[in-house]
């Protein structure tokens, strides 16, 4: 079923989640105040005629070891993942991440945008076969991210403060939004608790997300 997402509101401590949304805004704005030029890259993009940089500012909260190339299908291998020292700077983030149901964490990454720019439909990767366990979520819902059929042009918007969505079969991104708007995304190995609600299909494993929001719907 496309557009579709998963909300992981119901597995996490949305109201904890809320409370660091002033926290978080003031270290983002810090964070901007260091002329940081790490900026999101948009690589499988719908239309090749958007930017491969749209603008949106990242912050890396780890990093892949120094002698280990950044493989992007390497996200959830968390051997491979230490913390940076932003992630002393958003303590209390990383606090809140300790909480959400991982056996393990790998990429934490925050992407966020002050310009009211967009972040064009694109896809994260093409391996159909690779499903990345992970946790989209934000403190407050300014962020306008949608999922998106190309097909019929449909824009599903997240309406819930988290989501796992299928990042390889449907294109996703943001629209401009006026202020400060962002997004966590924290890659790992999901809780055993957490893997037994999750159903298995028997091809495409990327679909694994809307496949579970397919069930929930007609649950």
């Amino acid at each position: 079923m496309y557009p579709s997402y998963k909300s992981f509101d119901e597995f996490i401590d949305i109201e904890r989640l809320k409370s660091l949304d002033e926290y978080l805004v003031e270290r983002l704005y810090e964070h901007k105040a260091t002329g940081s030029n790490d900026l999101f890259l948009n690589e499988h993009r719908l239309d090749p005629a958007t930017p491969h940089q749209p603008g949106a500012r990242e912050v890396w909260l780890t990093r892949t070891k120094p002698e280990t190339p950044y493989n992007y299908l390497d996200l959830n291998k968390p051997e491979l993942w230490e913390p940076t020292p932003w992630a002393t700077k958003f303590a209390r983030l990383m606090d809140f991440i300790q909480t959400l149901p991982f056996e393990a964490t790998g990429r934490m990454l925050i992407i966020y945008d002050d310009q009211g720019l967009e972040v064009p439909a694109h896809r994260d990767h093409l391996e159909k076969d690779v499903c990345h366990d992970f946790i989209w979520f934000r403190t407050n819902l300014v962020k306008p991210f949608y999922m998106y059929n190309q097909d019929s042009g449909e824009k599903l918007y997240v309406e819930s403060h988290s989501a796992w969505f299928d990042t390889v079969n449907q294109f996703h991104g943001s629209d401009p939004a006026p202020g400060l708007s962002f997004s966590i995304r924290v890659d790992g190995i999901f809780s055993r608790e957490l893997r037994r609600s999750i159903p298995a299909p028997t091809t495409n494993m990327a679909s694994t997300p809307s496949l579970w929001a397919a069930q929930c719907e007609a649950a």
